[in-house]
């Protein structure tokens, strides 16, 4: 037979579990937020309209994003740049993307006075207008960036931005 002390007992206890509970659950949702939030790794960022690329013409833009580091979110700035080359391959009009930064040692790679190649300052990577090296300086090309194409009449140019470890031969994305 159960006595009253023993049924105070019984609900002081499921009336502190539920409490602890109650208690417990937002506590550890705030600690594991980090491990659920989404990968913006698929993420591609509108840079441009094609009307703003001129064939053949490479330009250089910037790259915004909102970066969060755990439970930190930082506004919309500067993470990067890119260089974009509006240009025809096999008939048909494509948009190329390389990243603004060097293979050889991530200096920023900028167009070279003469608008026919990529330099890199730092010590001195030339690349011609396909990414490819045109000294012995970087140890791979220029990394190319996917790009998508929306279907407006003047179509969105969007890239996926990544950045890549330097001085290897071929491209390991950093994480």
């Amino acid at each position: 037979m159960i006595t009253r002390r023993d049924l105070y007992r019984f609900g002081a206890n499921v009336l502190g579990g539920l409490f602890t509970l109650g208690l417990a659950a937002p506590g550890a949702a705030y600690i594991l937020s980090p491990l659920r939030g989404r990968s913006k790794a698929d993420a591609f960022h509108p840079l441009a309209r094609l009307s703003d690329l001129k064939e053949g013409v490479p330009r250089e833009f910037t790259v915004l994003d909102e970066r969060r580091d755990a439970w930190v979110k930082y506004p919309r700035e500067p993470v990067g740049s890119v260089w974009l080359i509006r240009r025809y391959e096999e008939g048909d009009e494509v948009v190329i993307a390389y990243s603004a930064e060097c293979p050889h040692l991530g200096c920023a790679v900028s167009l070279a006075p003469d608008c026919q190649s990529f330099h890199c300052p730092c010590h001195q990577s030339r690349f011609d207008l396909d990414g490819r090296p045109i000294n012995a300086v970087p140890p791979r090309e220029m990394d190319r960036l996917d790009v998508q194409l929306s279907t407006d009449p003047d179509p969105e140019v969007r890239v996926k931005f990544q950045r890549f470890r330097s001085m290897k031969r071929k491209k390991v994305p950093l994480a």
